[in-house]
This record gives structure tokens, C-alpha cells and sequence, in this order.
């Protein structure tokens, strides 16, 4: 793919969150759409920046594996939890154990029965090439922090 492609269509390559501080330990997540997301510091109901990563890992993977099977079945509950447990050890602070258990009920009867039976492949499929969250999350990628313009107002 070249790279005027992914700039002319946003699905395939650059994606943009910008954020804004709206008080002490609270900010406000803009996406390019116009969405926006207040995020917190823990000390509040707005999602943390942890929770955040927790909520993406889970609703990346959840539409694959809806996708998959939605084209079997409607789902009657799909449920996801994504967890993990925050650790400060010699590398910093960083979450270990990361799991994502899925609760899905499907209709009884053939459709149902269809997919249920390609659950196990789509939490493959999700895990080990679909959820882009997932896999930037496995294969680490570094990130450059830049300070921008510091100049006074």
C-alpha cells in the first residue's frame, strides 16, 4: 500500500486523537469524526488511561469476532471483559496477565450452532492478526515522544 493511499483513506493508515486538559487530572480525547472522550486520572468516574487501553483491546477484538459470527447468527448477549493487572517492577510501570474473556449466547438451532463453532477460530483470528490494539500490543512498537512548540502565549 502507498502511503498517498492510507492518507486518502483514513481506514487503511493514519489515525489522530487529540487532547485537551479540562482540569486538574481531566482531559478531553478529540478523535478526527468529532467523537470526544473525557479521560481521567482515577480519581474520577472518566475512564483512566489504563482502562482505556483495556476498553480497546476488548471492543477491538469483540467486533472481529462479532463480524465473524454475525455472519452466522445474531448474537442473543455478547459480553467482553478485557483485564490485566498493573505491575512497577525493573522495566517501569506496564500491565501483566492481560486476558480477554468473551460471554456470547447464540440462538439455539442450526444458525446458532453454526456460530458458536467458529468462536474458537475468530478469538485466533482476533488474537493473532485482526485486532490491530491486540497486536500492537504483542508485538511492542515504540513510541516517540516529541515536545512539540513550547513557546509562551
Amino acid at each position: 500500500m502507498t502511503e498517498q493511499a492510507a492518507e486518502t483513506n483514513p481506514a487503511l493508515g493514519h489515525r489522530q486523537v487529540d487532547l485537551t486538559r479540562i482540569g486538574e487530572g481531566r482531559y478531553k480525547a478529540t478523535n478526527a469524526r468529532g467523537g470526544v472522550l473525557p479521560i481521567g486520572s482515577g480519581g474520577d468516574p472518566d475512564f483512566s488511561p489504563v482502562e482505556l487501553l483495556l476498553a480497546g483491546l476488548a471492543g477491538c477484538s469483540a467486533i472481529d469476532v462479532d463480524l465473524i459470527t454475525g455472519k452466522r447468527a445474531e448474537a442473543v448477549t455478547f459480553d467482553v471483559r478485557a483485564e490485566g493487572v498493573k505491575v512497577r517492577d525493573e522495566q517501569g510501570n506496564h500491565l501483566t496477565d492481560l486476558k480477554v474473556t468473551f460471554d456470547i449466547r447464540f440462538p439455539e438451532g442450526e444458525e446458532g450452532d453454526a456460530a458458536r463453532a467458529v468462536v474458537p477460530r475468530s478469538l485466533e483470528q482476533t488474537r493473532d492478526r485482526l485486532c490491530s490494539v491486540g497486536r500492537t500490543v504483542a508485538l511492542p512498537s515504540p513510541v516517540d515522544y516529541d515536545q512539540g512548540d513550547l513557546s509562551r502565549p
